[in-house]
């Protein structure tokens, strides 16, 4: 049945009139729509080496682009970029190499290539006076991306509850790290035989007890997107690197924002230390706050980074 029998018949149905205002709307969708409009959709970028780069451009003003975390995709930044895009700022939030809907490219996951995809966002959207917001492992994105290509687009960055930074493998000069056969059995033994279970049994730890299940199960569900082989290897890249040496060389005014209940990057040896590192950064504490921070504290978060970027 061709589509036009198809919506006649349905119409006799007493199905017509839903099938006709979709197809209505597909026909609409087809026409050119305006810029602004346009932005609202995801757009692409491509990488020297083929990958495309899903984002979302949404609001006017100062740029703000998100890194988002370890297994993630960008939409778990959509508590803070609706909100902060309707406060007179341009937020741009994009998908890492393998997560969303970006490319999955076989490889490409150590910190130089996804610093240049970063790099590659900035310069085809020509962006400058920017401020980065990571979460997490896009911490040391962000990182790596102002040691290798510069500060001259970046005015600040916001590092939300660190992860990964300044070091977090245990060896003879880093003693408080994590052995590396117990991140090896984590990646082998834990995640590659159960993610599902591995997610269900921490989230407790990952909101608050006022978290409602439905958010809760939202998160987990983003993170199931993200296929498997692309998060043992972005965890595998960003846990051994060090970034002891690099923090130092960061020049821009730095905030860091660190809950001190955060289980899974604890304060002491990611987000203290990092900010020790980093010339002249600020150090916010949030009492009581875990690891997914970005939606527990959200009204907190947004107002702190928006009096941040804007200040």
């Amino acid at each position: 049945m061709d589509r036009r029998h198809m919506l006649k018949s349905a119409a006799s149905t007493g199905l017509g009139a839903d099938l006709l205002a979709s197809a209505a709307s597909e026909a609409t969708s087809a026409q050119p729509t305006p810029a602004r409009e346009r932005t609202r959709n995801a757009d692409f970028v491509e990488c020297a080496d083929g990958t495309k780069l899903a984002y979302t451009d949404w609001g006017a003003g100062k740029p703000v682009v998100f890194i988002h975390a370890w297994a993630l995709p960008s939409a778990m930044w959509d508590y803070q970029r609706g909100p902060l895009s309707e406060q007179g700022l341009r937020c741009i939030a994009y998908d890492r190499r393998g997560h969303g809907r970006s490319s999955v490219p076989n490889g490409g996951y150590d910190c130089d290539n996804l610093a240049d995809d970063l790099s590659t966002l900035l310069d085809e959207l020509d962006l400058r006076g920017v401020t980065l917001v990571s979460h997490s492992f896009g911490v040391a994105e962000v990182v790596r991306y102002l040691t290798r290509h510069g500060s001259s687009r970046i005015e600040k960055i916001a590092l939300i509850a660190p992860a990964g930074t300044p070091f977090a493998t245990k060896t003879a000069d880093n003693p408080n790290g994590i052995p590396p056969e117990q991140l090896e059995f984590f990646r082998t033994k834990i995640l590659q035989q159960d993610f599902p279970k591995w997610l269900e049994d921490g989230k407790k730890a990952f909101f608050t007890a006022d978290t409602s299940p439905g958010l809760q199960n939202w998160v987990m569900a983003l993170m199931l997107t993200t296929p498997l082989r692309v998060g043992v290897e972005c965890n595998r890249q960003i846990m051994s690197t060090d970034f002891r040496a690099e923090l130092p060389k960061i020049t821009v005014p730095t905030l860091i924002i660190h809950g001190d209940n955060d289980v899974s990057a604890p304060i002491d040896t990611t987000g203290r230390p990092t900010a020790a590192l980093i010339p002249n950064a600020a150090l916010k504490v949030y009492e009581g706050a875990p690891h997914g921070i970005f939606l527990t504290h959200k009204e907190r978060l947004n107002a702190d980074l928006l009096s941040f970027i804007k200040g």
